[in-house]
């Protein structure tokens, strides 16, 4: 069968809200394609409960939500790129209930309806925007239906983006000018690899969660548009990075699905932590207690269950009402009592999972990354707007300030060389010497490998030693990887492993290279935090350097 084309004015790799956000603004002026590895459904937003930051109330202020932002950060953020996150904030919000977001209301003091608002750690103020505790579920929703009423966006599901289409592809030395103009796209169903020509290609693909064993991700966060872009000679940083959410649903059941989050908004109602003992963990750590940011309170989590040797930690929630909690958090009451726990007679076993990568490709103020006509946005992108740790509830709202950033830059670009340009001709997806090895043993087997060598040793806290001995170990396995990459015939899962090795070696690499202690990057060997607040930062065929980003 010969592969397809498929060419249009912008390519979307994601459909979480930081690619739909994009594409139903790009609809405007052009010709939109998205494609997602599953279902249109399936990304990290769908899961995401909490909610969206922004300043809405009279009470709170820019300045507050600012410097909420940064504290959170640790000194690494962008202050720039935080303040137009915060700025842009509510017209991100306005955009949302415009496609039909349905978000939660209440009644004030004075009778008037108004978005009611939740408060998560790290910020001084009521802010977070919510629909009860499905908000991701339900922006997703509202965005793919608005989606489905625009005629000039096609949605690909069940479509695998392999590699980017570079001038690696036509020349042997394509030297250090590299463009974007598409992908190779993998056709899960036929085992086809098309062709996905573009003149503007955005990756809003995920996060990395899926490194991990136990991660409150879905198993499409592999972290592929961060590989891609890499292996096409993107600038990455911050890999190091990595947010453990303090607070996901301990069972003892064996499962492949996302470990279930209890979101930040059950402390922001008031819920504590306790250890097997019935101490209040948070107490004496930080001011804050239970609502310290997150890097805070998962060691703490973690240096208790060391101490302890306990598997799990418990969040009492018990203070409020059972007709509150199945209110405000419907969806974490029932799933509690499907596993036999009534949150309002007894608190919640709970361990920390990996959540959020802070990091990704470095991008500017609009999205652009240093690959000319290729953009970022969402968790794939690394803006400055994290620094060293998120603050709770600022990632949906960064999809979305990013996304509308991102369309209004490259659709100028769109504008000005429509008629200027030619997307170049691209050769088909050499399959040469692959065959169909049958040996899924030895893909699962490797992604077992990978996922336990990363939690083992480059988890919440670090030391050189352990990092030493996985930056070899993976660099075994990434071979091992490759070699089997390079024999077979292309699936999904082959994909992901090899991302997922490629990803493994960034954030061990950009652990390596800082030698100090900040935000969510703990080593232990080097507890205090340096002098110099600098940036990891990573580029194939170069040495990391540590430098101050300018985003």
């Amino acid at each position: 069968m010969e592969p397809g084309i498929f060419t249009s004015d912008y390519l979307v790799i994601g459909s979480g809200i930081a690619g739909l956000t994009f594409a139903i603004k790009a609809s405007q002026t052009g010709t939109v394609h998205v494609v997602t590895k599953k279902k249109d459904f399936e990304s990290s937003t769908n899961y995401a409960q909490g909610g969206i930051a922004s300043v809405l109330s009279p009470e709170d202020s820019f300045a507050r939500h600012i410097e909420d932002t940064l504290l959170a950060g640790a000194g690494l953020c962008d202050t720039e790129a935080v303040e137009i996150l915060v700025r842009e904030g509510p017209n991100a919000i306005r955009e949302l209930l415009s496609w039909g977001t349905e978000f939660t209301f209440v009644s004030d003091t004075n009778g008037e309806i108004v978005l009611d608002l939740g408060k998560e750690g790290g910020h001084s103020i009521n802010r977070i925007v919510h629909a009860a505790d499905l908000t991701g579920k339900v922006i997703e929703q509202a965005l793919l239906q608005k989606v489905s009423e625009i005629k000039n966006i096609i949605l690909f599901e069940n479509h695998t983006a392999v590699d980017l289409l570079t001038e690696h592809q036509l020349k042997s030395d394509p030297g250090d000018n590299i463009h974007c103009y598409g992908a190779y796209i993998l056709d899960n169903a036929t085992g086809q690899v098309n062709i996905f020509s573009a003149r503007v290609t955005l990756l809003a693909s995920g996060g990395v969660g899926q490194i991990y064993p136990h991660t409150t991700n879905p198993d499409i966060a592999t972290g592929d548009g961060i590989a891609m872009a890499y292996r096409a000679g993107a600038i990455v940083a911050d890999m190091e990075f990595i947010q453990f959410h303090p607070t996901s649903l301990y069972t003892e059941k064996k499962s492949t699905d996302p470990v279930f989050l209890i979101s930040e908004a059950v402390r922001g109602e008031g819920a504590i932590l306790l250890n097997s003992r019935g101490d209040h963990i948070m107490g004496k750590v930080h001011p804050l207690k239970d609502l310290a940011p997150r890097d805070i309170v998962a060691r703490a989590i973690d240096r208790e269950l060391k101490h302890l040797g306990d598997t799990h930690v418990f969040l009492d929630i018990t203070s409020k009402s059972r007709a509150f909690l199945q209110n405000r958090f419907p969806q974490i009451f029932m799933r509690c009592l499907d596993e036999g726990i009534d949150i309002s007679r007894e608190p919640i076993p709970v361990v920390p999972a990996a959540h959020y990568l802070c990091g990704g490709i470095v991008s500017d103020k609009h999205g652009k990354t240093n690959i000319e006509y290729l953009y970022v946005s969402g968790e794939s992108a690394c803006t400055g707007v994290h620094g060293a740790n998120r603050l709770a509830s600022n990632s949906l709202l960064e999809g979305v300030v990013y996304s509308i950033r991102a369309f209004e830059h490259a659709s100028r670009f769109i504008q000005e060389t429509k008629e200027k340009t030619a997307i170049p001709q691209f050769p088909p997806w050499n399959k040469e010497g692959t065959f169909d090895l049958n040996e899924w043993i030895l893909v699962q087997h490797n992604m077992e490998n990978v996922k336990n060598l990363m939690w083992d040793y480059v988890g919440i806290v670090r030391s050189d030693m352990r990092l030493e001995s996985a930056y070899k170990r993976i660099l075994m396995l990434a071979e091992e990887i490759h070699e089997v990459y390079k024999k077979s015939t292309l699936s999904s899962r082959m994909l992901e492993l090899r991302n997922l090795a490629t990803v493994a070696k960034l954030i061990i690499k950009s652990a390596l290279t800082r030698k100090d202690s900040i935000g969510l990057h703990y080593n232990s060997d080097h507890p205090g935090t340096g002098p110099d607040k600098v940036n990891v930062v990573l580029r194939s065929d170069h040495e990391p350097t540590l430098i101050k980003l300018r985003h």
